[in-house]
């Protein structure tokens, strides 16, 4: 059994503390906020958990493992106390709020021999899985695009813009589909609340080979939309998270192009139409998965699916995509890893 202990009580912090209770091999036995008053209403339902009213006195207690749920600029401070005090760790999206800071507790992590997980909870989705499958299978042929749009009207962030608090998923989503690095990342976005961070913004990601990607997020679209297509050269699936029946659906369709002495010169492209299929997805709960996945990590010294460097990966694509924003779109070079 490992002791838990959650830091953040705010939004996602008692899902954390929910999933790893109901986890057979872990429990929650503390949890820090300075907020006394969501200790007390956490306590209401787990009345046996400790709360603290600082991290460094949950990190100071007999917990093995802690997980981060703070606003972002609390993560690498936090977790490096952490993992210096020899503690697994646990941290909500993003990662670090950069790249420097995330080497730092790779490094430090790797030194101690501690897991270090980032909870890009998508990668965990059982949708989100069986595209990976389809992918690496070959059934979709060789990947030409990926298309992803994450709009809603809000929740604006006091501590980050659109791309770090929603683009976060899809880049994290498409590393762990394609493990492909670009070659160059090109954003713009724009601020339409005079005090507010960047609230709509689309980001395009050029790869060595023909494959290309595009991310759009806003927060402030008339409906609220979580999808994302894939093209392939033999098939095409569409993901989308919020629908009502069957979350992937592949396309048995696509496009060729004709030779150049075809005698038809105004027809240079044949179409091809075929079935759609919608395959069995795992209805299981994706943070249920990734609790699932970090105590296992921990008692096998495995290697997280989603470990400090796809949470490096990540934050190098947002710190891209940032630049080129100030630079008005201007692509920038994402340098080999």
């Amino acid at each position: 059994m490992i002791n838990i202990g959650v830091i953040g009580l705010g939004y996602w912090g008692p899902n954390l503390v929910r999933v790893f209770n109901e986890h057979a091999g872990s429990r929650v036995t503390a949890v820090a906020d300075f907020r006394a008053d969501r200790c007390d209403r956490l306590r209401v339902r787990y009345p046996t958990i400790h709360s603290f009213a600082t991290a460094d006195e949950l990190i100071g207690s007999d917990v093995q493992a802690v997980v981060i749920a703070t606003p972002l600029a609390h993560h690498f401070p936090i977790a490096l106390r952490a993992l210096q005090a020899g503690k697994h760790v646990l941290i909500e999206k993003p990662f670090t709020s950069t790249a420097a800071e995330a080497q730092i507790l790779i490094d430090e992590a790797a030194k101690r021999k501690l897991t270090l997980l980032v909870d890009h909870t998508f990668v965990y989705n059982p949708a989100v899985s069986k595209l990976r499958d389809l992918i690496t299978s070959g059934e979709l042929g060789e990947l030409l695009y990926f298309d992803s749009q994450r709009i809603n009207l809000g929740l604006f962030q006091s501590d980050s813009d659109v791309v770090w608090d929603l683009a976060v998923h899809d880049l994290a989503i498409l590393h762990h589909l394609t493990g492909d690095i670009p070659v160059s990342v090109a954003a713009v976005g724009a601020v339409h609340l005079e005090g507010h961070p960047v609230n709509t913004a689309f980001i395009t990601m050029q790869y060595a080979r023909r494959f290309i990607a595009h991310v759009n997020v806003n927060w402030l679209s008339p409906v609220k939309v979580r999808q994302l297509i894939v093209g392939g050269s033999k098939r095409m699936v569409i993901y989308d998270d919020l629908g009502p029946g069957n979350k992937i659906r592949v396309y048995d369709c696509g496009a060729e192009g004709l030779a150049a002495d075809d005698p038809d010169y105004r027809r240079r492209v044949d179409y091809r139409f075929g079935d759609m299929w919608a395959p069995h997805v795992d209805p299981a709960e994706p943070l249920g998965r990734l609790a699932t996945h970090f105590v296992a990590c921990i008692e096998k010294r495995a290697e997280p699916l989603s470990g400090g460097d796809a949470g490096l990966h990540v934050v190098r694509l947002l710190e891209a995509a940032k630049a080129s924003i100030e630079k008005s779109g201007t692509p920038v070079p994402f340098a080999t890893e």
